[in-house]
């Protein structure tokens, strides 16, 4: 099913709640399945408008419609810089890391018209870094770099890809049976379809659950 932006879901309801939630894969919902909000929903409902919803007060929906992708991105890069904290061979840029975090939050905590004029790109371009620094120290040196590579039906079955960097990779329908994974980079890559049966996850880096999802496990 399709639906125009910023108009309520068929499925949705009235508690806010998905009817079908359990039957969505099998219901056609691949994309429902695979979709984090990373706990913008809540957030934008619970601070952002107070408690309030776009049912109770109907001039709110796009207000409300407008912060959640903006917020869901910041919500997103927060759970990035906080698993780079979880690294302890990140360790130099830790307090880095903590300061950007705080000013992330702080920036999605703001009122309705600071986040729809806030350049999201810009704190994107001051947070990146970052990321990879602490990916970089993570991983080692002269690991396999796939950043951004076309990898589409890729067969690299039973491969030794430790410490790859696969951030921005496309890997739809790639074939990484049993392949050998710990600490991979795994930041932003497409992984619909991609088949991970049998690999070696330890360690993985910024591997999401919406990611794991819509990959083959």
């Amino acid at each position: 099913m399709t639906k125009a932006a910023g108009q309520a879901c068929l499925n949705l309801a009235d508690d806010f709640r998905c009817r079908i939630h359990e039957r969505l894969e099998p219901s056609g919902f691949h994309g429902c399945v695979v979709f984090d909000c990373f706990g913008a929903g809540q957030r934008i409902t619970q601070e952002t408008f107070g408690g309030r919803t776009w049912r109770d007060a109907p001039e709110l929906s796009g207000p409300m419609f407008a912060a959640l992708p903006v917020v869901r991105q910041l919500h997103e890069i927060m759970w990035y810089l906080s698993e780079a904290l979880q690294l302890g061979e990140a360790h130099p840029v830790h307090l880095k890391l903590e300061n950007a975090l705080a000013e992330t939050d702080r920036l999605a905590g703001g009122t309705p018209e600071e986040l729809k004029a806030l350049d999201l790109d810009a704190h994107r371009r001051r947070v990146n870094p970052l990321l990879r620094k602490a990916s970089e120290l993570a991983r080692g040196r002269n690991r396999p770099d796939h950043s951004g590579a076309d990898l589409i039906g890729r067969r690299m079955r039973k491969a030794d890809l430790r410490g790859a960097s696969f951030r921005g990779a496309l890997l739809i329908g790639a074939d990484l049976r049993e392949a050998d994974l710990r600490r991979a980079d795994f930041t932003g890559a497409d992984l619909r379809g991609t088949d991970l049966r049998g690999a070696d996850l330890t360690g993985v880096l910024f591997l999401t659950a919406s990611q794991r999802r819509a990959a083959v496990t």
